[in-house]
């Protein structure tokens, strides 16, 4: 019990750790400054609406099948 324990503390530290030296790194300069001088963005200023329309259309899918499949599994338990 007193080894979990130890795991826990040193897992925290580390994990603490980490994000503070993450959240201390200065970002890199990218080099162009989009509104000076007409270039692109960071990222190229490529379009992510189409995407991000996909993902959430296929979450709504897969959420609907999963509620779909309960009620089914429900129905069969009620019958029985």
């Amino acid at each position: 019990m007193k080894n979990i324990k130890f795991m826990k503390y040193i897992l925290s530290f580390l994990l603490m750790f980490a994000v503070l030296t993450i959240f201390a790194a200065d970002p890199p300069d990218p080099g162009n400054d989009p509104q000076a001088g007409g270039e692109d963005p960071l990222g190229g200023g490529a379009p992510i609406g189409g995407g991000t329309l996909i993902l959430i259309g296929l979450g709504v899918a897969y959420g609907a099948k999963k509620v779909y499949n309960l009620v089914e599994e429900n129905k069969e338990n009620l019958e029985e």
